[in-house]
Order: C-alpha cells, then sequence, then structure tokens
C-alpha cells in the first residue's frame, strides 16, 4: 500500500510501480506534508492511467524540447524551424533544468508576466508560446506529462500600449508617378505585376512562365522564395490564381519577348538565371524609384496593402478580395484591412433604400 513516511526530517514516498517493484522517492527538504500527499496522488494516478516514469528518468524540458527540434525538422521549412530553434535557445532558461512534468500553469502564467514585463513585444511573446505549447503537447504525446499546463494559462493581453502594423498604401496618382520613375523595362514589370497582383514578394520572385494562363488573363501562384530556397506554398488558399486586366497582360507579353531564356524558366530571373536578391531589388531598384517620383517610402509588402485598399475603394466583395489575396478566410482580411473601409458609406443606404420603397 502507498503511504507517506518521515525519515531524517524529509518525507518519502513508499509505493509499488505498475511492475509492482516497490519504489521509494525522497521528497526535498522543506516539502509540507500537504505536498508530498499530492505527490503521491500524482504518481497513483500515473500508475492508473499506465504513463507512470520514475522521478530519475523523467526528462527536463531542455531534453524534450531538443526531442521535438529534431522531430520538427523534417517537417518545416528551415526559416520556421531555425525560428523554432532560436525560441528555444533564447527564451526558456526558467524552465531548461527543470523536469517537465514539475512545469505547471502557475509557473507559465509567472513567466508571461515576467516577459511583458520585461519589455518583449506582445505580438513576438505570442509566437514564443506558440513554441512553448507545442514543446508541451509533444510532452503530452510521449506521455510524459498528462496535460498541457500552457492551455490553462491566462493568455497576454494587449493592454492598450501595442501598436497594430503601420500600413501605407498609395494613391493611384502615386502608383502612376512610381512606375513611370523605374528604370528597366524588368523592374516596371515586376513592380507594376507586384501591385496589379497584390502577391507576397517571394511569391513573385519565384513566379514561372509555366504560371500565366494567357488565355484567361491569370497567373497562378503556387510556389515562393525564401531564404536562397524554393518551397511549395504553405496552404490551400495560398495556391490561388489572381485575374489581370488587358494593360498588365500586355506588358507581360512584351517582357517575355525581352527576357533572357534562363534554365529555370523565371519571369523575372537576375543575371546568372537565378531568382533574384530581394536586398538587392529594394535597395537598388524600389526605393531609388520612390525617391525619384517624390513618393513616401513605404515597404514592398505596402505594395501588398495598397490592392487591397484600392480593391476595397471600389467596392469588390470581401470573398473575393480574400481569394486573391490567398488569405485562409474573409475573417483574416476583414481583422487586418477591417480600419481602410469607409466609415460613411451613403450610397449603400440609397441603395438599400431603393430596395424597400
Amino acid at each position: 500500500m502507498a503511504k507517506v513516511a518521515k525519515r531524517r526530517g524529509r518525507y518519502v514516498l513508499d509505493y509499488y510501480d505498475h511492475q509492482n517493484k516497490r519504489k521509494w522517492e525522497t521528497l526535498p527538504a522543506g516539502t509540507t506534508l500537504k505536498k508530498a500527499k499530492d505527490r503521491l496522488r500524482e504518481i497513483e494516478d500515473q500508475l492508473s492511467r499506465g504513463n507512470y516514469i520514475p522521478s530519475k528518468k523523467m526528462p527536463t524540458f531542455k531534453e524534450v524540447a531538443t526531442e521535438w527540434l529534431e522531430h520538427k525538422k523534417t517537417n518545416l521549412r528551415a526559416s520556421t524551424w531555425s525560428v523554432y530553434e532560436g525560441h528555444t535557445r533564447n527564451h526558456f532558461d526558467e524552465f531548461l533544468d527543470l523536469k517537465i512534468n514539475r512545469i505547471d500553469t502557475a509557473m507559465i502564467e509567472k513567466y508571461i508576466r515576467g516577459k511583458q514585463g520585461g519589455g518583449v513585444h506582445l505580438l513576438t511573446l505570442r509566437k514564443i508560446l506558440v513554441s512553448l505549447g507545442q514543446i508541451m503537447a509533444y510532452a503530452v504525446r510521449h506521455r510524459y506529462i498528462d496535460h498541457n499546463p500552457l492551455r490553462d494559462a491566462e493568455r497576454p493581453r494587449n493592454q492598450g500600449d501595442e501598436k497594430k502594423e503601420i500600413i501605407n498604401i498609395l494613391s493611384p496618382d502615386e502608383i502612376k508617378a512610381f512606375l513611370d520613375a523605374v528604370k528597366g523595362q524588368k523592374y516596371r514589370t515586376f513592380f507594376k505585376l507586384a501591385i496589379m497582383s497584390g502577391a507576397r514578394e517571394g511569391e513573385l520572385i519565384g513566379l514561372k512562365w509555366s504560371d500565366v494562363d494567357w488565355q484567361n488573363n491569370q497567373i497562378h501562384i503556387q510556389r515562393t522564395f525564401n531564404n536562397q530556397t524554393m518551397y511549395d506554398v504553405k496552404t490551400r488558399s495560398s495556391n490561388r490564381r489572381i485575374d489581370f486586366g488587358p494593360s498588365m497582360m500586355a506588358d507581360l507579353k512584351r517582357w517575355k519577348i525581352a527576357c533572357p531564356p534562363n534554365t529555370l524558366n523565371l519571369i523575372f530571373p537576375n543575371a546568372a538565371g537565378q531568382p533574384m536578391n530581394h536586398s538587392n531589388m529594394t535597395a537598388r531598384h524600389f526605393f531609388p524609384a520612390l525617391k525619384r517620383a517624390g513618393v513616401k517610402r513605404i515597404r514592398f509588402h505596402d505594395l501588398r496593402h495598397t490592392k487591397v485598399s484600392l480593391m476595397l475603394d471600389q467596392g469588390e466583395n470581401i470573398k473575393y478580395i480574400q481569394s486573391q489575396m490567398g488569405h485562409s478566410s474573409p475573417t483574416v482580411t476583414l481583422n487586418v484591412y477591417s480600419h481602410l473601409m469607409k466609415p460613411v458609406n451613403s450610397e449603400a443606404a440609397e441603395r438599400f433604400e431603393k430596395i424597400i420603397f
């Protein structure tokens, strides 16, 4: 029969394991009788569920995190894996040497408060907690622990001092001035395509001529170029067809004639026939063209925001915008761009009245 005894001033747990072998676990000095009984009850619960691991064989958080990283390595892009590895290496010092089953919800909430008090940006902290949650979920799957303590922890909240991402957009006149200031057919076509498609930078760099549907005036987004590697797009919604008008298709046809042949069949290859370097593209061509045009300095990604803004402004259906941008759902589109919608829309109110009266 399992029991709690006291020897030399410390509580000792006396019980039989799943192989009916007698075991003793000496608890640290200062442990109270209540905590000793709680620990014994925890062991009995583990034995009843069949996931008992002796205390000495229980892995530390660091050991579980290392196992998890090795497991994820073959299933993730190198860039994503490096983010997880960086989180594990830089942000979990409080947990590294603890046995994985010693980490509880209260400890994680204290960790979250410490990170927030230490000035970690809310968005960064949320990403770190994704990694932490996956490590603990891995521990659950491998029966090191019974449940994921992060699931019950109160998550960090926006206290009102976190600023939303600043979205800069170009007006139609600014777009024309910018494109007129771009030097060279290749980059003028590239930047025009970026604006007219709203595609992400890596998706544009990874485009091949085989992705162009000349009959239906579309391009098919099915890969992206990141960290010197070509990848398939991550999600089904990112794999999409984007519609174009005749002006953009005419520019693409003219550039196809002028484009130097390359073994990768890229639409916008560099001089060596390889994918262009995004840093060179922005530093040598994008920012200088903005400056020559007298247009405010924006990020390349703001060209994507410009596309959405103008589509909203002309009253396009939100579902259509979502499908063109490759968002997972219209809700994502609304969450990002709802502030760009008109606060006043008298035309819609008038249309509604006409339906009734």
